[in-house]
């Protein structure tokens, strides 16, 4: 993989051209900026900037404006080659808090191993209805140890307006939910991208995360897809890259509240 061709491509396509993600937001584009706006319960947040040390603190500044006039919490979501390099310090002067650090890989479709299948005892759900996305829910809330009641109202809302654009699936022992994933697809791009991949501790190292992760990509295979996107945690990323996946950059969450 040409790694700096794949990286100027996932920021053309999936940053500067982003796709609102959530029924009912919309992304804006505002001078160096791209941003969405959604509801109190979707995703709100910078997507992509191309700044330098003159304009960022105005930039900041408008996008903390622009957010409090409509009462909402958001995001900027800074990655590890964005400039200026010190945006993220910038970031936090004005008041955002850091999340922890993820690293953006990048598989390509045809190069991963699809045959591997949920292990023994495991049976794979799909998630089509509210019945399970509860279970998707309950999964999230028990591996990540966070609520999930936005994941629970973003991941109904597209299987209820919008089906085709994701693939939800969640792993059963017998009735009980232990692993759950999504794989969200942008139309007009190559890429697909995982996310929500966690499992319940107690079953995990059973190769049920790998399984997910061959179950995704062959629906990704399926619908034409070239390349998977993951922003992976310090614990999936030695299992995405022994899978394949080839680590791009890093992405680091910078909250501000409403």
């Amino acid at each position: 993989m040409d790694h700096t061709a794949v990286l100027a491509l996932y920021d053309r396509d999936m940053r500067e051209g982003a796709q609102a993600g959530d029924p009912g937001a919309r992304i804006e584009r505002v001078g160096q900026v791209v941003r969405q706006v959604s509801s109190a319960l979707g995703w709100n947040g910078v997507v992509w900037s191309d700044l330098d040390d003159s304009s960022a603190d105005a930039a900041i500044a408008e996008q903390i404006a622009h957010y409090h006039a409509l009462g909402l919490a958001f995001e900027w979501k800074l990655y590890g080659h964005d400039l200026p390099v010190d945006l993220g310090q910038r970031l936090k002067a004005a008041g955002f808090t850091p999340e922890p650090e993820e690293t953006l890989m990048i598989g390509e479709v045809a190069d991963l191993p699809l045959d591997a299948g949920p292990p023994e005892g495991i049976r794979f759900l799909p998630v089509t209805d509210r019945a399970g996305v509860d279970l998707v829910a309950d999964v999230h809330a028990k591996a990540f140890g966070t609520d999930s009641s936005r994941l629970r109202h973003q991941l109904l809302a597209r299987l209820t307006e919008d089906p085709d654009s994701v693939v939800a699936v969640v792993a059963l022992d017998g009735d009980t939910p232990v692993s759950a994933a999504r794989m969200e697809f942008v139309p007009g791009t190559r890429f697909a991208g995982l996310w929500g991949g966690g499992t319940v501790e107690g079953w995990r190292g059973r190769g049920i995360y790998r399984a997910l992760v061959a179950h995704r990509a062959r629906a990704a295979l399926d619908r034409g897809y070239r390349y998977l996107q993951v922003d992976a945690s310090a614990q999936s990323r030695p299992i995405l890259e022994r899978l394949g996946f080839q680590p791009l950059s890093t992405t680091m969450p910078y909250i501000h509240g409403a």
